[in-house]
């Protein structure tokens, strides 16, 4: 039984698959890229810190020779290196602490140019450039800069330095609202060699430029081209403007507004892609030239706007492209969009690279709270799309290493604080070869892209191989849902959504994390109970079309010790439902967890007790059951995320000793038998080891298929790995 992300798939399939849902184009594309390593920010931490430490990799550069990165961190307040001479291994080279924050980096040669906060509060601001040796670490240089410093970047030919000035608002004056003193600027200084001179700084003036607010402009991101012209974004402003390397401004103009329709703009715990917006303000943020008179921005907005996409504008100001709803819907089939951020900026475009690769230019677009990376080729008109990339949490920067066929993504969210995944650089290759991602998408119903995300169970479809279906979990409580997923396709296509329904309307509080076939064109479906949440334990019965027809609440024998970690799978056998409860309750021993029978024909209730694997860090518990030939087959997991991972595993366990005891009794405990390691399964795409394996199924076939709960991209990279296990 090996794991198989992908069979005969070409990325061509992948682009048609997803332009048929998202009004992309489909590309015949040879070469892709797929990621081949991750690597955790934690192991750059000094001997002895606390691991607890925060630490985030924000912006990246390489050295010349392409073989060290180079991470702003802000919250280490240092400077991060990672060794890169082997991709696929990258190695830490640990940190070099700072004075300050750092902000930004670039660099030219074997020197690291980085932008650091010295500003003693919003009013009082400062801010210096740092000339630093990279192999030796040495500060060669300080310039101050006068003002808070944010982006970085270098001329093409060496000869000078760029620095968005932002002094960036206070957001807790004023409800954010600018004009907030003092203004922002861009600050030029020029380079010989590698030295910079400091004495010659030039600080261009960008004020009285903008119709918002532009007695205080806020300079967020800066690009130099190959003649030597500064395109600068003000994000608040929602302005961009064009600067020689003297600071003379050359053009400027407003970067815009848009009507986007199609779009989901409800925080409300359900996909509705049926919304509109009107006069949305751009508010770029990272902005890369594509030539000499092209740039691109990404829209991610700020207080006032926010389109969720990405432009293409030329000098003149003229808007040549503009994605519209495209990365909104490209998300949505991903399963990473961010239901919590509907109601503001949708998936947020933040980071941009801009690369040529074996002659063809690429365009990367960085969705912030998607943690997705959309790769397009720029054709000189409308970008054509090319794939997406999964990406750690919160890509904040990227860089390209053509020369290598590279790309590096560096992922600021550090969620040491919520126990959930450390920040990463993730490396990625350009490759002949099949796309790694996505394992799984939807299709369009209604005319409308399929939102999903947190599957929480999986079944199989009694006769047809390959058709499964999946529910999702609390995440989604305004729309609990069944999917039917066609998993010969590669990669696996969910071709429509069941509403689970009560009366008409959609049975909210349910927490659902299994799913059985009834046998009857039905399905059996269990929902993890949480008192907090209004939630009970129960099982439903529900029709073809996902109507609730039958509630079965858990007995009071059983709620009587009831937790809240309950039901996380269900599978039945002749008129037996078997429910997995994940965690011990109450009344059981420690190690122990109650694999609960129901007897839909009797109406009675026993149970037997399952050994769990001893714990390590965090707990362990089950997530799922079901049942083929002669055996029940469980997933037992820990929640340890990353490198702490340790126990992802499938057991089995016969059906024989599967003989229940009432409730009240003492149970008789079953015997497993190992049938599947996951880790392998999960290490495989070369991204950190995610914590939720919650759903296994075998098809008619006798094919093993497994998935994986994203949390519905909430505090996760969103990354849903779906994948065969073979022959049972």
């Amino acid at each position: 039984m090996g794991a198989s992300f992908k069979s005969a798939t070409q990325a061509a399939a992948i682009a048609a698959a997803i332009a048929s849902a998202a009004a992309l184009p489909a590309i015949a594309q040879a070469k892709v890229f797929n990621r081949i390593a991750s690597f955790a920010v934690t192991d750059n931490l000094p001997e002895g810190s606390d691991i607890k430490t925060e630490t985030s990799p924000e912006i990246i550069a390489i050295s010349q020779d392409g073989q060290t990165l180079v991470y702003s961190d802000s919250p280490l307040g240092a400077l991060g290196f990672v060794d890169i001479t082997d991709p696929a291994a990258p190695k830490p080279l640990g940190t070099l602490k700072l004075d300050a924050e750092p902000t930004s980096v670039a660099v030219i040669g074997g020197k690291a140019l980085v932008a650091l906060n010295t500003s003693e509060n919003y009013t009082a601001t400062g801010g210096e450039l740092l000339v630093i040796d990279i192999a030796s670490r040495e500060l060669e240089a300080t310039c101050t800069l006068g003002g808070q410093p944010d982006s970085v970047a270098i001329a093409k030919d060496g000869s000078f330095v760029a620095v968005a000035i932002e002094n960036e608002r206070d957001e807790d004056l004023n409800d954010g609202v600018i004009p907030q003193m003092p203004a922002g600027y861009v600050a030029i200084l020029p380079i010989s060699g590698e030295a910079v001179d400091c004495g010659a700084l030039i600080e261009a003036d960008v004020t009285g430029l903008a119709e918002i607010a532009g007695s205080d402009p806020e300079p967020e991101f800066v690009d130099i081209n190959a003649a030597g012209e500064i395109v600068v974004t003000m994000q608040e402003n929602n302005h961009l403007a064009v600067l020689d390397r003297t600071g003379a401004v050359l053009a400027h103009f407003s970067a815009g507004a848009v009507d986007i329709a199609d779009i989901d703009t409800a925080k409300d715990k359900k996909f509705d892609f049926t919304s509109s917006l009107t006069g949305v303000k751009r508010e770029p943020d990272a902005v890369k030239w594509l030539d000499n008179d092209r740039f691109v921005i990404a829209n991610e907005g700020d207080y006032e706007g926010g389109s969720r996409g990405f432009s293409i504008f030329n000098k003149a100001g003229d808007v040549l492209f503009d994605s519209g709803n495209m990365l909104e819907h490209l998300a949505a089939q991903l399963g990473h969009y961010p239901d919590k951020r509907a109601g503001k900026k949708g998936v947020e475009p933040e980071g941009l690279e801009v690369a040529t690769f074996d002659g063809q230019q690429y365009i990367f677009v960085l969705f912030e709270r998607a943690s997705l990376v959309a790769v397009f080729k720029d054709t000189g008109a409308a970008p054509e799309f090319v794939q997406a990339l999964p990406s750690g949490v919160g890509p904040e920067g990227a860089i390209a290493i053509p020369a290598r066929g590279l790309f590096v993504t560096a992922n600021e969210a550090d969620l040491i604080e919520d126990k959930g995944a450390r920040a990463h650089v993730m490396i990625y290759q350009m490759q002949d070869a099949d796309p790694v991602y996505p394992h799984i998408m939807s299709g369009k119903q209604d005319g409308h892209p399929i939102g999903w995300g947190a599957l929480s169970g999986l079944a199989a479809d009694a006769s047809t191989p390959g058709k499964l279906y999946a529910v999702n979990d609390s995440f989604y409580a305004a729309q609990p849902s069944i999917f039917e997923i066609d998993a010969t396709a590669s990669p696996a296509v969910i071709t429509r959504r069941i509403p689970v329904t009560r009366d008409g309307a959609a049975a909210e509080k349910l927490d659902l994390e299994g799913i059985t076939l009834d046998g009857q064109g039905g399905f059996w479906l269990a929902s993890e109970g949480n008192a907090k949440k209004e939630i009970p334990h129960a099982l439903y019965h529900v029709n073809a079309s996902g109507e609730i027809t039958e509630t079965v609440d858990f007995p009071a024998a059983l709620l009587e010790h009831q937790e809240r970690f309950g039901s996380e799978g269900i599978a039945m056998t002749g008129d037996v439902l078997w429910v997995a409860i994940q965690r011990e309750w109450k009344d059981d021993p420690k190690g122990m967890v109650k694999l609960l029978a129901y007897d839909t024909a009797a109406k009675t209730w026993g149970a037997v007790h399952y050994p769990l694997d001893p714990k390590g860090a965090g707990w362990v518990g089950v997530s799922e059951i079901t049942v083929h030939g002669d055996h029940a087959y469980i997933i037992e997991r820990d929640n340890q995320i990353g490198q702490a991972a340790a126990l992802k595993k499938l057991y089995k366990v016969a059906l024989s000793q599967l003989t229940p005891a009432p409730l009240g009794s003492k149970l008789p405990v079953v015997s497993k038998e190992l049938a599947h390691d996951f880790l392998p399964d999960l290490k495989a795409t070369g991204g950190y080891v995610v914590d939720k394996i919650e759903g296994f199924t075998i098809d008619a076939n006798g094919i093993g298929y497994a998935v994986t709960d994203n949390d519905g991209v909430d505090d996760s990279s969103g990354e849903t790995l779906f994948f065969s296990l073979g022959k049972m």
